[in-house]
């Protein structure tokens, strides 16, 4: 099976999401960029299966988590910091986060991103 198969296709593809356990951390690396692209929107069928097979490897991921709060995809960084804002333990992004706490962009405001983000630090 060729690894970007375990990309789901579609929302609603939540069959797909779940082999995803049946393989390493290792194995999916590669695909862990469009593995996030189905936690822009957390209310999606397939979030949540790929959400609950990410946040183990949070860790893991900090790079690729650091990259999307430093987008311009309000919505996503409010998805992101959602579902990994309390496990995630590398400085770089947890920096990134109290930036966005402490001296949010005015989309950051109106999208309620700093608000988890207080919340994560409790600032």
């Amino acid at each position: 099976m060729d690894i970007k198969d375990l990309i789901p296709k579609d929302k609603f593809d939540i069959e797909t999401a779940e082999m995803l356990r049946n393989y390493s951390f290792k194995n999916i690396h590669p695909i862990v960029p469009d593995l996030l692209e189905w936690l822009q929107d957390g209310n999606w069928p397939v979030s949540k299966t790929v959400a609950d097979f990410l946040i183990p490897f949070t860790d893991d991921i900090s790079q690729e988590i650091l990259h999307i709060l430093k987008g311009t995809d309000e919505v996503w960084k409010y998805w992101i910091l959602l579902i990994f804002g309390k496990t995630i333990k590398n400085e770089i992004v947890i920096n990134e986060i109290k930036r966005i706490a402490i001296n949010p962009t005015d989309d950051e405001i109106n999208d309620g991103v700093n608000d988890i983000a207080i919340k994560i630090t409790q600032l």
